[in-house]
């Protein structure tokens, strides 16, 4: 019988190996996957490279992790803001390489690894300091840019409900880089605030399906 309900966040956890390259789900605060983030630092895997939208925010999950020193390389659009004190630190102190990616150049990337792309042109950052170093080739009347796929070993995303066989839905804007995510990781690893039998999530709104998803913990968080 297929059952990928783990029994606790530790368990959905215990085999990210240090040096991990790590998908994280979430735009700010929406969709971050806060308790799977929790339970990562108690976990102490190191050296992590992680591909989010920002760097963190505040002292909880994902800037929770830089400041706990367990993150070697980020890739995300969009590293500074108010609130981003523990990237800032660390960035500062050359503890932390960066990677800047244009936003939609990023979710590309990721989904371009789900979909089995070996790499795709785009204009964004076209004759910037984000190109340098790339090919680059004129189609049409236009420049464009080569990127490859981000592919990660894990992805920790954050969804509404989850069934036993790993099929997932989300909440409004919860979704933003979940489903893409899923699909780019060797072994994905949701948190959903409720776990359902089969046949109680209506498969026209089943967003990720079971195929991409390894574990499904149980954590009760919204949004």
């Amino acid at each position: 019988m297929i059952n990928k309900i783990v029994a606790s966040l530790e368990e959905a956890v215990a085999d990210i190996a240090d040096g991990s390259t790590i998908l994280i789900g979430g735009f700010g605060g929406a969709g971050m996957p806060s308790a799977l983030m929790s339970a990562l630092i108690a976990q102490g895997a190191r050296e992590l490279t992680v591909v989010n939208n920002n760097a963190g925010n505040g002292d909880t999950g994902l800037a929770a992790l830089i400041g706990a020193k367990q993150v070697r390389k980020i890739i995300c659009s969009f590293p500074r803001q108010a609130d981003s004190w523990h990237f800032d630190k660390a960035y500062r102190a050359g503890e932390l390489e960066l990677e800047l990616v244009p936003q939609g150049t990023l979710a590309e990337r990721i989904r371009a690894a789900g979909a089995g792309i070996g790499a795709f042109f785009t204009p964004t950052a076209y004759g910037t300091r984000l190109a340098e170093g790339k090919e680059t080739r004129r189609i049409g009347d236009r420049d464009y840019v080569l990127e490859h796929p981000i592919h990660a070993d894990y992805a920790l995303i954050k969804a509404d409900r989850g069934d036993r066989w790993g099929n997932l839905t989300y909440r409004m804007t919860a979704r933003n880089f979940g489903p893409i995510m899923a699909s780019a990781a060797n072994c994905t690893i949701a948190q959903v605030r409720e776990t359902v039998e089969l046949g109680q999530l209506d498969p026209e709104a089943v967003v990720t399906p079971g195929i991409f998803v390894k574990r499904v913990v149980k954590t009760g968080a919204t949004a």
